[in-house]
This record gives C-alpha cells, structure tokens and sequence, in this order.
C-alpha cells in the first residue's frame, strides 16, 4: 500500500498479512474492554480515501463481526444526505470531513435566532458539565440530548454511536464540540500506513483524553526518543519525544527502496517521525512533526506544524500554511479565511466587493494578521514564531491543485512551488 505522499513521491509499505490479523485482534481486544463491541448489526460508514490504510483496516474489522459497510458519493456536499440514507451506526473519517460537520452544525445554530441559541448554549454547557463530572459517560444529562441534541443526531443519521477520526489530528474544540452535540462517542486515532494504521486510540467516556489519541493498542510496542535539536526530552517530567513503535503490525520495508527503509527503521523500531507527549493517564498527545522543521536565518527552530494548529484556532482562518527559510529572518503564511467572518467583517466596516475581492483587500489581510498575532500572544508564542505577512486565498487548499493528499495533509514542496511568486513578493514588501 502507497503512503499518501506528503515530503515527496508515495511510498510502497510492505504489509504482511500477519501484520493486518495482529492489529484487528488488538482493536477487538481494545473494543471489548471498553464494552463497546461490534456486531452484525452495526453500519459503518466509510469517509475515507478507498486506498488508504486507515480505510482498509476498518473494512476488515467489520467484515470480521459480519457488519454493512455503506462508501459516500464521492460528493462532499452530498454528505448530509449520504448519511441520511445509510443511518450509519459507526462513521469514520479524517478531520477535514468533520470540520465541515462542525462548521454546517454551528451555522445552523447562529441562524436558528436568539431563543434557539440560548437554548443550545444552556444545554450545551450543562451537559458538558455533567460529562466531565461522570467522566465522559454519554447518558448525563439525558434531558438535553432528547430535548436539543437529538435534532443534530437525526441530522447524521439518527443511529451513530460511535465517531473515528484518523489520519490527521482532530481539533480539540471540534472533538469536544461533537461529543457534547452528537449523543455518540467520538474518539481519536493515530498510526501510518507504516504500522497499519491504528497504534493508538482514545477511549469512550474519557473526558480527560480530549485532545489525545488515546493509549496503545495491544500488541504493539511505543516508546518516546529524545530530540535535542527541537528540545524534546524523552526522560524529562513531561515525557516529549519522537515516536517509535515495534511489532507485528510493522511493515517490512519500502518497495525497492531500502534506503529508506533503513533512515526509519533502526534495532527493530520504526521511526515516525512525529513528536508525542505522554500524558499523566497513558495517552499520548501529537504535539510536532520532527520533519517539519526549519531553521531561520538568524539560527532559531522553527516547529511549523504546531504553528499552524495553533494559527489555524484564530477567529476567521478556515486553514493556514506556514512558510519560512534560512535566508529569512521571520515567517510568512498563506490563510484560506472563513468566508462568513470576512463578509461580515467586511460588512460591519462598510467595505463593499465580493469574497474573492475582500481577499486582496489590504485592510481585510490586516484584520486577519490581527486575529493570528492575537491567537500568538495567547498561546505565548516567541517572538521569530509570529506570522509578519499574509497572502489571502479565496480557493481552500485542494487535490485538484495538487496541494493536499488524499487525506487533506497538505503537500509542502507542492504549496511552496505554487505559491512561489507570492512568498517572494511578500518577503519583498515585508522588509
């Protein structure tokens, strides 16, 4: 199986069938410890790239318990109604697919009026509350789940009861937002295809796991290594490392390419490549990409994927592409913003002009460079981490242009060649 392609050419992972069998017998073990087993009549809907080892792994755990396995159209507007059809029981799908539910989900709210509004903000946090103080058990607060949260559970079918997110990391206030929302679990997982996809999963009814993806899955081994270089210490209070993971679930190696193989693969474990945090409860945050770093030109680190999930949490930025070298001094960004919060921005300040218009407007890309400079000094940001220009793009970051992987990671090299002219012209006029 391919890897997605996100630093270069796929990948070809080669995978045993031992390696399958080993980690479907790890999840079922998992599944049945936190009383959450399949069986026959579960539905599982599938939101995923058909090539993907996430996908794959998941069709073959259903098949095993005898489960329906309904695909989408292909569609991404047609989703709602996808999910209509099939009353899934079980939906998975990478996060930018349950973005999108939040974003539709909350629209729908901010225009049911003030009553409705009040009403969901008044359920929402009482059920919230009680979750956290039963520790995540959905059956608290059942009154606010018949009277409110049905309505959003009918909307995905009326039958799901368990959300998998995969493939690229949920954002916490999405995760936390669907739990409360969706009267169902929604849980967290991490692997590569390297692994077969699921290493780690979060667990049902665990408040305090937001925001992780969950322990180890049986039969597998992890452990963190240090990374001096971006200030990881694997032995420090607060355990923070590279990833490295040992087992049956393992590939063999990369097709023809042993040379690779040999870079991640070293006394038995592989190397992912991403930085973890071990929490106090024995789930592990994904906090960094060791790959995904640069140095400045005055010698400073840059961790640019944590960057872009703390930038990507500003008022009005839907997604945020972080760009620096060694030739420069600070860093620059391409901003794909909410569409609604620009218009009304725009509208509030008497500026007239369509979407993609306002984009080019220089006051619209100060307001945005404000709400990411304010989001920075919230999360306490250093100074040489602070965005200097923006370019506004109306068109998100897409597969057509080549600048996302099939499962919405965004292709690096591929962004910097397409925005080439406008990285250089905002260096240019930022100096």
């Amino acid at each position: 199986m391919y890897t997605s392609g996100t630093t270069g050419d796929p990948k070809g992972v080669l995978i045993s069938n031992e390696s399958i069998v080993t980690l479907i017998a790890g999840v079922k073990r998992l599944l049945e410890s936190v009383n959450e087993e399949l069986n026959h009549k579960d539905v599982y809907m599938s939101y995923l790239p058909l090539a993907h080892i996430f996908d794959r792994v998941i069709e073959e755990c259903f098949i095993s318990h005898g489960a329906t396995i309904g695909f989408w159209r292909g569609d991404v507007k047609l989703l709602i109604e996808d999910l209509g059809e099939l009353k899934p029981t079980i939906f998975c799908a990478v996060p930018r697919v349950l973005d999108r539910v939040y974003s539709g989900l909350t629209q729908k709210i901010s225009a049911g009026g003030f009553f409705k509004s009040k009403l969901f903000d008044i359920a929402y946090s009482y059920k919230l509350h009680n979750m956290r103080k039963g520790n995540g058990h959905t059956e608290a607060a059942p009154i606010c789940d018949k009277l409110v949260f049905n309505k959003v559970k009918q909307g995905l079918g009326g039958n799901v009861r368990l959300i998998l997110s995969g493939a690229a990391p949920l954002s916490t206030h999405v995760e936390g937002f669907l739990k409360v929302v969706t009267c169902s679990h929604v849980l967290q997982g991490y692997g590569l295809t390297e692994t077969c996809a699921g290493t780690f999963v979060s667990l049902p009814n665990e408040m305090s796991m937001l925001g992780t993806v969950g322990p180890p899955v049986p039969n597998v081994d992890v452990c963190l290594e240090s990374v001096p270089e971006m200030g990881y210490d694997a032995l420090s209070s607060m355990p923070r490392g590279e990833i490295c993971v040992r087992g049956k679930t393992l590939f063999s190696g990369y097709y023809k390419r042993e040379d690779l193989t040999n870079e991640v693969m070293i006394d038995g474990w592989f190397h992912t490549g991403d930085i973890g945090e071990w929490q106090a409860d024995g789930s592990l945050k994904i906090i960094d990409r060791k790959k995904n770093i640069f140095k400045l030109s005055q010698g400073e680190y840059v961790a640019v994927e944590n960057l872009e999930n703390i930038y990507s949490q500003a008022t009005g930025v839907d997604s945020v592409w972080v760009y620096g070298n060694s030739f420069e001094s600070f860093l620059i960004a391409v901003v794909n913003p909410n569409k609604e919060t620009i218009e009304h921005w725009a509208q509030e300040n008497e500026i007239s002009g369509d979407f993609t218009s306002l984009c080019e407007n220089p006051k619209a890309k100060e307001f945005i460079l404000g709400e990411l400079t304010k989001i920075g000094k919230q999360k306490k940001l250093k100074g040489f981490e602070f965005i200097k220009a923006i370019h506004l793009d109306p068109v998100p970051f897409d597969m057509e242009r080549d600048l996302l992987t099939p499962t919405y990671k965004k292709k690096r090299p591929q962004l910097l060649k397409y925005y080439q002219s406008v990285i250089d012209s905002m260096y240019k006029s930022a100096k």
